[in-house]
């Protein structure tokens, strides 16, 4: 038995040093690299990184290494970018260089690299600059995207109404709204909030976001190669995708069966319309695959983001009171309460504008982005970048950048607000990230967001159950998303 640890030892020292060697080549060979922590053999940086704390160290490393360095998830390296400046000249300035997507381990067994979200090169390419059409242009005859929003907004009114101001929990009455968005959309038709198949898919998405915020999911981003042969809780992630995916599944097959060719109507028709004009093209990306994966992307994107940045909001609003009643007086002054809102009123409305960019620059809600990935060979900053690293824009880092805003600790609308009262736009304001890659769904959730607050706060004030100063705003999970925490409130109305 002893002899056997002694060999044991000695393979796993003499694989280490193999590994720190050749570590140590490729580096030589691809050029000069940022600076960063030294990696350990095998598990990188892993012993530094508390667990469920990883945006707090690479913060930490931050101060230390400046706003770009490298840092080892496990065998995987980095490179780490902070701050306005260094994620503006890597995203926008050299845009097409850092425009590849890395898909996280979590992640990859069911993506495989299909979907708008997370392909590359020229499927990507298609798939993003059909479905932005698709957004853009949305309608098909029908209701706009605006329409569908003021629409939706009202039947979350009436469920508000009926709590008689009673406290209420407003998770599953937004989630469930917000998603309403994404179904019109892409099924071409809302869902009642009481639909079983509906809770179910909601049920799924929320499981979803929640596995992949949890420590085994970043501890399974660290370590796949050696933890994706072992069961265990990293698993579960996939499992939640599965169950989604044949959701999917199943409703567009159900398009398929009843498709008109001369009145689509909805997302999945569109797609299955565009697959039919090109089945004839050996280089057209449109297929199942990437079908079924984009509507994933589409709801990973807007249905619990959107949701759960109006949760933080209402936190917000309740916890600085002075806020909430400044937002009622211009909503009074503006809209009144004869007529709903639409997205026009915005321009009317800049202290209202400017809190909902503080609600969605405060909550943090992808706190360290989606990662990025290298095209090719790329000088920047001094270092060279080689092809395929993985990129973290540290989106935090910048919504929290105190060289762009005034307060950027505190929740403080003023930091969307010039000395006039008048709004002022802040190129660090990035929640939908930037460049080539930021969210395709931006101006929707811009809409969803203005819109469904301001019909909100028009009919209710926002109370809480306990006083202002002891409600908590801390996320429950501080890993791929803040979740706010769950709270009741009571909609008195106005």
């Amino acid at each position: 038995m002893e002899w056997a640890g002694v060999v044991t030892l000695l393979l796993v020292i003499c694989v280490s040093c193999y590994l720190l060697i050749s570590s140590k080549r490729k580096r030589l060979h691809k050029g000069k690299l940022p600076p960063g922590p030294t990696p350990l053999p095998l598990i990188g940086n892993f012993l530094q990184i508390k667990s469920g704390k990883t945006l707090k160290y690479l913060l930490k490393l931050h101060e230390k290494y400046g706003p770009v360095f490298m840092v080892y998830l496990g065998t995987r390296p980095v490179l780490v970018l902070c701050g306005h400046q260094a994620v503006k000249e890597a995203l926008i300035d050299k845009a097409e260089e850092f425009s590849g997507r890395s898909t996280k381990p979590t992640l990859e067994k069911v993506v495989e690299g299909h979907g708008v979200a997370f392909s590359n090169g020229e499927c990507w390419k298609q798939l993003r600059r059909f479905s932005v059409t698709i957004l853009k242009n949305f309608g098909m005859g029908k209701k706009s995207i605006e329409e569908r929003i003021q629409e939706e907004a009202q039947f979350l009114l009436e469920e508000f109404r009926k709590t008689k101001g009673k406290p209420l929990d407003p998770t599953d009455p937004l989630r469930s709204a917000l998603s309403n968005i994404i179904c019109s959309i892409v099924f071409g038709d809302r869902f009642d909030y009481e639909d079983k198949e509906f809770q179910a898919l909601l049920r799924i998405m929320h499981n979803f976001y929640w596995e992949l915020s949890t420590t085994w999911s970043q501890l399974y981003d660290m370590f796949p190669t050696f933890l994706k042969y072992f069961p265990g809780p990293h698993t579960r992630v996939y499992d939640i995708m599965s169950h989604l995916m044949c959701f999917i599944a199943k409703r567009v097959k159900k398009n398929q069966e009843t498709l008109d060719f001369n009145f689509p109507r909805d997302f999945i028709d569109c797609y299955l319309i565009q697959m039919e004009k090109e089945k004839g093209n050996p280089l057209s990306e449109f297929n199942f695959k990437n079908l079924e994966q984009t509507i994933f992307n589409l709801f990973f994107a807007g249905t619990e983001t959107s949701s759960s940045t109006l949760r933080h909001g209402f936190l917000f609003l309740m916890k600085y009171p002075e806020v909430q009643e400044k937002v009622h007086e211009e909503i009074d002054r503006v809209i009144g309460h004869n007529r709903i809102p639409n997205n026009e009123d915005r321009r009317q409305m800049p202290y209202t504008d400017a809190v909902i960019h503080e609600i969605q620059r405060f909550c943090d809600l992808l706190p360290m982005g989606v990662a990025h990935m290298v095209t090719c060979d790329t000088e920047f900053r001094g270092y060279l970048i080689p092809k395929g690293m993985e990129v973290c824009p540290l989106l935090s880092s910048v919504l929290h950048d105190p060289t762009m805003f005034k307060s950027p600790n505190v929740f403080n609308p003023e930091n969307f607000l010039d000395e006039n009262g008048r709004f002022k736009k802040n190129d660090a304001f990035v929640p939908f990230s930037a460049g080539k890659r930021n969210c395709l769904g931006d101006s929707l959730a811009r809409m969803e967001l203005f819109l469904f607050f301001t019909t909100i706060l028009q009919s209710f004030q926002l109370k809480p159950l306990v006083p202002p100063e002891d409600l908590d705003p801390t996320p429950l999970e501080n890993g791929f998303i803040n979740i706010p925490p769950f709270y009741q409130l009571s909609f008195i109305p106005r």
